[in-house]
């Protein structure tokens, strides 16, 4: 992949800032304040350090992150310092002393991001087109500033990438035998292992987990299985999913018997249920985001929309009039006489739960399939990772904490969460996923107890 500079990219994205050094211009070079970000270019899930020099000693100065989104919203973050007696600002190494975030946090001005003022309602930070980078400009201000960043000039700024493709990831359009998706490569002959990356009842393709895994060092399929908006769309019938485990696995770079399965939510719930009734699909692991074992009949995804619009009136409204899940799914899990029987799974799962979920009752959901999984004697390859103050929308770290967000035309749906910790939980249950994987596709060891 061939990166566009970070001097040209900046001209080209943030014009907005391309004044911000007049005022600096009559004082000496040496004098003027210089903001680095170190590495400039990165995956999303690496960290970066950015720092701030030739300050005066002393002085109050606020660092900001602004990005411009594919959906033409704004984004921003900012911590407040204070520069030490060499007129320096280490944002990994110093205190926040406020902003939207406090304390001494590396990734702040990327993790808690949120839509500056003014913006559309329940908005959610997605990379659509995985091939560009998310850039995200970098400033230094004077004094301890809390809005209007757009119209001030800065003292300084520079510009980040963040991919989600590393360079030599081929990204593959995939439409045989029926099945939709995107195939992500890693560079180099291989062979890799393989997963089956599967989102949640939001529907559509998205691909930038897939993207990140591959770059990870697997072969990655990001699968579309339900239109946009419309849960009830998800007829497709169980073999589809079986047909794109074997996409997976018969393709020549993939080690056939090392294909793994991750699903968030919808996703996990097709996980679960390959995992255990498939005669087809025999996964090497499971990586099941906020996770259920709801029974969806063997022949169909429609059973799980039947069973959401069959248990609709249970959707409770808070008080902003967003829709909370989950007493929902709570009753239908004590209704329910055909969950899914985990019992039968032969292949280690992880389970990453966060328990302020408002979406779905994932902490009952989990106790269940414990508690199955006991009763069969497969207890051990269960490996339960739970996060108290996190919420459903678990994803690669760095990732904006999204509270709520539109879910439909029509809905706007609680996800749950605070956002330090549940960022806290992102960043350590993606380094759970990938040692997990790295341990069961790539290694030859038995499976471990639960964490």
């Amino acid at each position: 992949m061939r990166y566009l500079s970070a001097k040209r990219l900046c001209f080209l994205y943030f014009g907005l800032y391309e004044r911000s050094f007049r005022p600096l211009a009559t004082m000496s070079r040496s004098c003027l304040p210089i903001i680095s970000a170190h590495p400039s270019r990165a995956l999303v899930d690496e960290k970066i350090k950015v720092c701030v020099e030739n300050l005066p000693p002393g002085l109050p100065v606020t660092l900001h992150s602004l990005h411009h989104s594919e959906d033409k919203d704004y984004w921003e973050a900012f911590g407040h310092y204070i520069s030490d007696h060499r007129g320096a600002v280490s944002v990994a190494d110093d205190l926040s002393f406020g902003g939207t975030y406090k304390g001494k946090e590396e990734m702040g001005l990327l993790w808690s991001m949120r839509p500056v003022p003014g913006s559309r309602e329940a908005l959610r930070l997605r990379k659509m087109n995985v091939c560009s980078p998310f850039l995200v400009n970098i400033s230094v201000h004077s004094g301890h500033v809390t809005e209007g960043f757009m119209e001030r000039t800065p003292l300084a700024a520079t510009l980040i990438e963040r991919w989600y493709m590393a360079p030599g990831v081929k990204r593959i359009n995939v439409q045989q035998r029926g099945v939709r998706g995107t195939l992500f490569l890693p560079p180099g002959p291989g062979p890799y292992p393989g997963l089956l990356d599967m989102w949640g009842g939001g529907g559509g393709l998205i691909e930038y987990r897939s993207a990140l895994l591959a770059s990870r060092g697997y072969v990655s399929l990001a699968l579309e299985y339900i239109k946009p908006d419309e849960l009830q769309s998800a007829e497709l019938a169980f073999n589809y999913f079986e047909t794109a485990f074997n996409i997976i696995k018969e393709h020549p770079r993939v080690i056939s018997d090392r294909v793994g399965l991750f699903g968030l939510s919808l996703g996990s719930i097709v996980s679960f249920l390959l995992a255990a009734e498939s005669i087809v699909v025999k996964p090497s692991c499971c990586v099941c985001v906020s996770g259920s074992h709801v029974s969806t009949h063997l022949n169909s995804l429609k059973g799980f929309g039947n069973i959401i619009s069959a248990q609709k009136d249970l959707i409770r409204l808070d008080e902003n009039n967003h829709q909370v899940w989950r007493e929902m799914s709570s009753e239908i899990l004590r209704n329910s006489t055909n969950t899914i029987d985990v019992g039968k799974i032969e292949c280690p799962v992880l389970l990453v739960n966060g328990y302020d979920d408002q979406n779905w009752a994932v902490e009952e959901y989990a106790k269940d399939i414990l508690q199955q999984m006991k009763n069969a004697g497969n207890e051990h390859l269960l490996t339960l990772v739970q996060y108290p103050e996190a919420g459903h929308l678990i994803e690669p770290p760095y990732t904006p904490h999204f509270r709520f967000s539109r879910f439909s035309k029509n809905a706007i749906v609680v996800w749950g969460g605070a956002t330090k910790p549940h960022s806290d939980a992102q960043e350590d249950s993606w380094r759970k996923i990938l040692a997990f994987l790295q341990q069961h596709l790539y290694s030859n060891q038995t499976p471990r107890a639960r964490m």
